[in-house]
């Protein structure tokens, strides 16, 4: 795998997978970091173009990514989403004026893990479905100390590392917030030869990000390719594609072993955390954010993403409409923790079982990358 620093020209636009129409108040949300096969495709732009005889096209180019690498050349994943921040109460007694957040906390004292609850604990008189993964919840702490949130949402690969080794962070230097900013972009269109707004597809919005300076993408590719501009997030925006030396035995070198490695568990690793977005196992229409193999020792899942329906819409029928569904795929966001009772799974990707064409292209591009560690 060659290694590539991504660095945009502009800001990035990557629309969501929400149904959009430009229309009257119609809001493009975007969805950031952008998806692997966005990124893969960027980068292949740069290779020749192959031909292939056979009727079967080959898919053989394997990619990783995408992550954040900074000025300082530290290397950013996704937090694991099992982490929450501790403070201490004041020596007064009362809990200091900083307060819970939903989002991230930006000082702590103390960072543990949530737990699958005791089913024989108080949690005993709340009713769950005893063949789903048991809720992820705080464990005991000690009476000093008071909740203030979860951490910033991306951590440092060397702070990853520990956690893996079982090791929680301990500095909050070791997360960072998001390392970009959001631009609203609104598009008017006027009607010809008048000053006023049509009516029709006259107004809509989009949401695009811009990086912070000094920080970009970076991503692996199987096939070596040259420098250069590919066009990405946006038809007329552009990225500098560089390629990244990762000299043995550094820090940096250290850093990228982490996401190359630790994809097969031993009988002692039974936490699994996902480092690329994983593909949702649906069954009767519904989503889940794991595979329904795993219910038999699969303990707790921490995730922040609720996955139901997939693409729900209307359809017409004998001239009535009705429910309908749309092919659509939900994606586990990256970060999710998986914890196990007995032996963990043997799988190294969050894919769905079968031999679909469709599979070997996110087999391929590494959706799903499960690392292993211990508690």
């Amino acid at each position: 795998m060659h290694w590539y620093t991504i660095n945009p020209l502009d800001v990035l636009l990557f629309r969501d997978s929400k149904p959009f129409s430009p229309g009257d108040g119609s809001w493009a949300k975007g969805s950031f970091p952008p998806m692997p096969i966005t990124v893969f495709q960027a980068l292949r732009s740069l290779l020749s173009q192959r031909l292939e005889q056979a009727e079967r096209i080959k898919r053989d180019i394997s990619f990783l990514g995408v992550f954040l690498l900074d000025e300082q050349n530290t290397l950013w994943l996704p937090t694991p989403k099992d982490l929450f921040c501790l403070q201490e109460v004041s020596q007064e007694g009362a809990q200091s004026q900083k307060v819970f957040s939903k989002k991230s906390a930006d000082d702590w004292d103390k960072i543990v893990r949530l737990q699958p609850c005791d089913r024989n604990s108080t949690w005993q008189y709340l009713c769950f479905d005893e063949t789903k993964p048991q809720p992820m919840v705080l464990p005991q702490i000690d009476k000093k100390y008071h909740p203030c949130g979860n951490p910033h949402p991306w951590i440092k690969a060397e702070a990853l590392r520990n956690y893996l080794n079982g090791n929680n962070p301990e500095s909050p230097s070791d997360f960072n917030k998001n390392p970009w900013n959001v631009q609203v972009l609104p598009h008017i269109h006027m009607e010809n030869d008048s000053r006023q707004v049509r009516d029709s597809e006259g107004y809509f919005t989009e949401v695009a990000v811009r990086l912070e300076p000094g920080w970009k993408f970076v991503a692996a590719i199987s096939e070596q390719i040259p420098d250069g501009v590919v066009r990405l997030g946006g038809e007329g925006h552009r990225a500098m594609v560089t390629s990244l030396n990762i000299p043995a035995n550094t820090a940096l070198h250290a850093q990228f072993q982490l996401i190359e490695g630790n994809t097969t568990p031993t009988d002692s690793q039974k936490y699994a955390y996902l480092l690329t977005p994983g593909l949702a196992d649906v069954g009767k229409a519904l989503y889940a954010s794991y595979p329904s193999a795993w219910n038999g020792n699969l303990q707790g899942c921490a995730t922040d993403k609720a996955l139901l329906w997939g693409g729900v819409s209307t359809i017409t029928r004998n001239q009535s409409r009705q429910f309908g569904l749309l092919p659509q795929r939900a994606f586990v966001p990256p970060g999710t923790v998986y914890v196990f009772d007995g032996k963990p799974p043997t799988t190294q990707l969050l894919l769905p079982q079968g031999d679909e064409r469709w599979l070997e292209t996110f087999t391929q591009l590494n959706y799903g990358k499960l690392l292993w560690g211990i508690n």
